[in-house]
């Protein structure tokens, strides 16, 4: 009886490690490719025939009609209190400085695209820049392809001794979740780019009016963090590349385990510095599951 039912427990056990270790692998041969197209962006995503079509290039296209037609409107409503602070005695700014502004802020709206496509530019040579400062130290690529060949030969686990109840297994399963998790966060943060991107015309058209300024100033820090989240991950990867491993010892795995936790948590530290927007998926979901449970 005590033989059986221990056979039945190790038929349990070998069915949990080939499930998670099929998961584990599964995930690091179709999904970790894809982080460095994710985080990387340049240029090029301003490429894609949809935003070219929606973002546009001059008077007549696109989201272009929406922003320079406001501008029309901000002006007319510019000439109503001019107009009526003759009446109220109300000071306004000066009909100089606002046609001033509606020149150079005219011609930001109007060049959204070509803007928006130099800064992708810049922020993608300093953070490429950063790699490539790690890859003539280190002789290797900086990139999360080589973090994952770096993972699997310090804890490599052969598919017949993989054991999730063992430090290894638990470390497995801790980096690949953490790693997963991280593709959901640049997903997001690669749509979010696209949004904000989209909507530049009109967060320069609020510098015309002071009493919308604010807008612009939250577009540009939000924006500024998502651009310098590239960067900020690019030195921890570097970071992560110069710390010396081994796959005997146990202290290095832990070191390990916190660099993947720092990128995790690299968008946090990100918009605490500058403020900005979250990417963390589990700290939304959390946040939406605590809304849910306040509405019941």
């Amino acid at each position: 009886m005590e033989t059986y039912q221990s056979n039945i427990t190790q038929t349990i056990i070998d069915t949990i490690n080939s499930i998670f270790n099929n998961l584990f692998s599964s995930i690091d041969n179709n999904l970790y490719y894809i982080l460095d197209r994710l985080l990387f962006v340049d240029e090029n995503m301003l490429t894609e025939s949809f935003l070219e079509n929606l973002l546009g290039d001059s008077f007549s296209k696109s989201l272009l009609v929406i922003a320079n037609s406001l501008l029309i409107g901000f002006s007319l409503y510019y000439c109503f209190k001019l107009l009526f602070s003759h009446f109220s005695y109300l000071e306004i700014e000066k009909p100089t400085q606002f046609i001033f502004k509606l020149l150079i802020f005219g011609i930001c709206i109007n060049s959204s695209y070509f803007i928006c496509e130099k800064i992708l530019s810049i922020n993608y040579l300093i953070s490429s820049s950063i790699c490539e400062i790690g890859k003539n130290i280190f002789n290797i690529d900086i990139s999360f392809s080589n973090l994952l060949l770096e993972l699997n030969s310090i804890i490599h686990i052969e598919e017949s001794s993989f054991n999730i109840f063992s430090i290894d297994g638990l470390m497995k399963s801790f980096i690949s979740l953490g790693l997963f998790n991280l593709i959901f966060s640049y997903s997001l943060r690669y749509i979010l780019l696209k949004v904000f991107i989209l909507i530049t015309p009109f967060a320069f058209l609020t510098l015309i009016n002071h009493s919308t300024s604010w807008f612009f100033k939250t577009w540009i820090r939000t924006l500024l963090g998502l651009l310098l989240l590239q960067s900020f991950v690019s030195i921890i990867l570097l970071v992560i590349f110069s710390l010396q491993f081994n796959s005997q010892d146990l202290f290095s795995k832990f070191l390990y385990i916190g660099g993947i936790y720092a990128l995790s948590k690299a968008n946090s530290y990100v918009r605490e510095l500058i403020g900005g927007i979250s990417t963390d998926v589990s700290t939304n979901f959390s946040g939406f599951s605590n809304k849910i449970k306040l509405l019941n």
